[in-house]
């Protein structure tokens, strides 16, 4: 069984986890969360009732009713959630949910609207951004088959880090247009397309119409408070960072995320080559250095010119250039969607969240053998829950007047 980010897990106790994971240990998968079984859920599948849980009410029902799915992980030295593989029960994949999605909807039509808004993204990457069907999925409710009409979103995944560049900047160029796709009898094949100009004759056949819109300000407010569970972010600052990321919009009435994760050959190491021990909590300055895996899962930040504003080790606050790791942080990673793709090559930034101290093994060839040997590195991890609370990527100086 192979699972990678996005992917969810059905388990034997009727639990739905989501893959946060590339590599995983031997023994159980790397996961966490999303739906339990719950008599007064408000999701229902096969006549079962199931409801979404938050961070703390996932940890806090595994450790009453199934504590096995928790364990002390080797490699973070912190307590996670994981699928052992004995409570397997089902891998549903991203990639194959559509690709089932687009095969009943040929054959027998659900006139369910989230999904018919769903094949619409979906054509307009394949047949605007020119990405293969197989390099796209969907996750997020609609993937376990858990949506709630008028209220899920879309979370559009993209498969192969420079394909969800190309989506990204395909949506940019394209946001607000009406498109029109003329599809081959099969549906899937030949298209034509323009951009719709309702004052000249529609001569093409079999036309379907897509419009993919930037967020309004109507829709601000929903995101906000969906994503902002802490004051980290003034609303109007959250609304300019995510204006100029081109990775979420809305189709109809309905929001979609662009999801990056990684294609198989891009899925390098192995589990226990890398370890990372909690030190404390700091808050930095720095300079984004590389950012090409920012929508990444986790999203990756290269960091230069490094300066320590603050830390914080078992309630004890240091400043100043007594903390003997300045130097050696270069790199922040969120594991949070809210950060992702937060800040570009060259801008300063200011960061907050828990720092790690990363081992990677390496292997050095002497003149008779080969010696495996730690290779120490720091990094500051945002998002250490879903929330993020007090945890935060921004910009130093961002070009923005809240008054």
């Amino acid at each position: 069984m192979k699972v990678r980010t996005r992917d969810f897990i059905y388990t034997t106790d009727d639990l739905f986890f989501a893959s946060t994971n590339y590599i995983h240990p031997e023994d159980r998968f790397i996961s966490f969360l999303r739906y339990i079984p719950d008599e007064n859920g408000d999701r229902e599948k096969n006549g079962k009732k199931y409801s979404k849980v938050t961070s703390e009410e996932a940890y806090n029902y595994l450790k009453k009713n199934h504590p096995e799915y928790l364990y002390f992980c080797d490699v973070s030295q912190v307590e996670m959630m994981g699928v052992p593989l004995k409570k397997v029960k089902e891998i549903i994949k991203p990639e194959e949910r559509l690709n089932e999605i687009r095969i009943q909807e040929m054959k027998t039509p659900s006139n369910n609207p989230i999904i018919e808004k769903l094949l619409k993204v979906a054509d307009f990457f394949h047949y605007i951004a020119k990405i293969d069907y197989k390099d796209l999925g969907i996750s997020g409710s609609i993937l376990p088959n858990l949506e709630q009409s008028g209220v899920s979103d879309i979370d559009f995944v993209v498969y192969g880090l420079k394909n969800h560049r190309k989506a990204m900047k395909t949506f940019e160029k394209y946001k607000d247009k009406e498109l029109e796709i003329k599809l081959s009898d099969d549906k899937i094949n030949d298209y034509t397309l323009r951009v719709f100009d309702e004052n000249k004759d529609n001569e093409l056949k079999k036309l379907k119409k897509i419009t993919l819109n930037s967020i309004k300000d109507d829709y601000w407010e929903k995101i906000y408070n969906k994503r902002m569970k802490d004051s980290s972010l003034s609303k109007k600052e959250f609304c300019w960072y995510e204006n100029r990321k081109n990775n979420r919009g809305v189709i109809e009435r309905t929001l979609f995320d662009i999801l990056a994760t990684r294609d198989w050959d891009e899925i390098k190491g192995n589990w226990g080559d890398t370890r990372y021990e909690s030190v404390g909590i700091a808050k930095i300055e720095a300079t984004i250095e590389n950012a090409l895996s920012s929508f990444d899962n986790p999203a990756t930040y290269k960091i230069k010119d490094l300066n320590v504003l603050e830390f914080i080790d078992k309630d004890i606050k240091f400043t100043g250039e007594n903390i003997d790791f300045i130097g050696k942080i270069d790199e922040i990673v969120s594991f949070t969607h809210t950060y992702a793709g937060q800040a570009i090559e060259g801008e300063k930034i200011i960061a907050k969240g828990k720092v790690e101290k990363v081992l990677k093994k390496i292997s050095k060839k002497t003149v008779n053998k080969k010696e495996k040997k730690e290779e120490e590195s720091y990094r500051i991890v945002v998002g250490t829950t879903r929330e993020s609370i007090d945890e935060f990527i921004k910009l130093k100086n961002i070009p923005l007047n809240e008054n």
